[in-house]
């Protein structure tokens, strides 16, 4: 383990340095696998203000643009967005370019974080995972609560990797601050939980993550309940909306540099310098169970595996007791198999320079957003993966967006709710006005339903 430890702390310090002296080297390694972005600057500078929603491509400042399906709840999340101070204009910081804000946020040291409270969870298999609660320093905010007061819980899911970066702990304290329970989910085996039985979670397996739900459910039966994932773990969320629909107990998330477009992800390969860093991170993590694996993978082949996907394939898919094909693999862990169930608002933030995921005309899915009234595409010029840095000591503006998206969400659904009693006392006061008016022989116009009032609802799937 410390030789592990060592290799990879030189792995990363080389990392840096080449980053810092080289940056134009990088820059031309990315530009071959990025050959083209969804957005480009001068175009998004060239567009006039055009009528709201004409296209379903909207222009917000900073130069980023939101894509939607034009609805009710699309023009509220557009006001919001377009009053943001995170998105407002300002001089571009020395580390702007993708992998110096790619680096950051996964090298550098995370620092002082929050107080965290661990709890581990046990699951229907007797596996284990973990919740860490984020008790302190003490809010000193407004408290984000629902229409019956109560402050709102934040479900934080970090990268499929397991690594708990420094902008995950950032939102935790700007969560924390602006009045949320912040609560950060970790996999088996994942940032010190043990590993109680030869059984990861799969890469989009929700499984468990919906006993963690129900937890937490418990905990707060009636708080909101509020998802951020980032990067490579929004596949967790996107199959826990998916497979649950609108019994999810969720009432909007947010997904940070998702990976929509998995298996062609893995298929494809990173730059060498994020393939063998993360690849080299998750053998250092699962060293310290080979030993528990032995009866259920092949250790040798595992730990030897010269790319992602090969080490996703033989952990996951040539298993001893049951092997699938890769095939089989992604038909039960694509995390958009079943996105037409979703039935909460997310909203994605992406990066047309992230060097992770790869150029967003190949890795997003733009027609899941423009079909979808539960999916919006909050696409940036500049932001690297999962980065979105700004000076310091300010905190990324990804984080400041969500948090905002969801204040506007709480009030569309309070207003929803209030128009909807509106509704139902005109209907009844009409009524009973009607029978009075047929003495009259008068004709009282029926009051609009609420959806004559609003293009977008709520739909029940299941």
């Amino acid at each position: 383990m410390p030789l592990w430890g060592a290799a990879l702390a030189l792995f990363l310090a080389a990392l840096a340095l080449l980053l810092l002296l080289a940056p134009r080297l990088l820059h031309t390694v990315g530009a071959r696998t990025q050959p083209g972005t969804l957005v480009q600057d001068d175009e998004v500078d060239a567009r006039a203000p055009a009528d709201q929603f004409s296209d379903g491509h909207e222009s917000l400042p900073g130069g980023c643009s939101l894509l939607c399906k034009p609805s009710a709840l699309a023009q509220c999340l557009l006001r919001a967005l377009r009053r943001s101070a995170a998105l407002k204009p300002e001089p571009r910081p020395w580390l702007s370019g993708p992998h110096l804000q790619t680096l950051c946020h996964f090298v550098l040291p995370v620092g002082p974080g929050p107080e965290l409270a661990r709890e581990y969870l046990q699951l229907a298999d007797d596996g284990l995972v973990a919740l860490d609660w984020v008790v302190g320093p003490c809010a000193r905010g407004r408290r984000v609560a629902s229409a019956g007061g109560l402050p709102a819980v934040l479900l934080v899911i970090p990268n499929a990797w397991g690594r708990l970066t420094r902008n995950v702990l950032g939102l935790c304290l700007l969560a924390l601050e602006r009045g949320y329970y912040p609560v950060i989910f970790h996999r088996r085996g994942h940032h010190g939980c043990p590993l109680v039985s030869p059984r990861l979670q799969p890469f989009g397996d929700p499984s468990d993550l919906k006993e963690a739900v129900t937890y937490i459910r418990f905990r707060h039966p009636a708080a909101p309940l509020f998802a951020v994932s980032e990067g490579s773990g929004s596949a967790l969320l996107l199959s826990y909306l998916g497979e649950c629909g609108s019994s999810s107990y969720m009432t909007g998330a947010a997904c940070i540099s998702p990976v929509l477009r998995c298996r062609e992800w893995f298929e494809a390969g990173l730059p060498w310098l994020y393939e063998r860093g993360f690849l080299l991170y998750q053998k250092i993590a699962l060293s310290r169970y080979a030993t528990a694996l032995e009866d259920t993978v092949d250790t040798y082949k595992l730990f030897k595996s010269r790319s992602l996907r090969e080490f996703e394939e033989t952990l996951f898919c040539h298993t001893k007791s049951f092997p699938i094909s890769w095939d089989t693999y992604w038909d039960r862990n694509d995390p958009l198999r079943d996105v037409d169930e979703a039935a909460v608002p997310v909203l994605c933030i992406c990066s047309a320079d992230d060097p992770v995921c790869g150029p967003p005309d190949h890795t997003l899915p733009t027609e899941l957003f423009h079909s979808n009234p539960y999916f919006f595409l909050l696409l940036s010029r500049h932001g690297g993966h999962c980065g979105f840095l700004r000076q310091e000591p300010l905190p990324a503006w990804s984080h400041e967006v969500i948090l905002e998206s969801f204040r506007a969400l709480t009030e569309f659904f309070r207003m929803e709710e209030r128009m909807k009693g509106l509704s139902r006392h005109r209907t009844s006061f009409l009524g009973g006005r009607r029978r009075w008016g047929a003495q009259q022989k008068r004709e009282v116009s029926p009051s609009p339903s609420l959806e004559e009032i609003f293009s977008w609802k709520r739909s029940y799937t299941r």
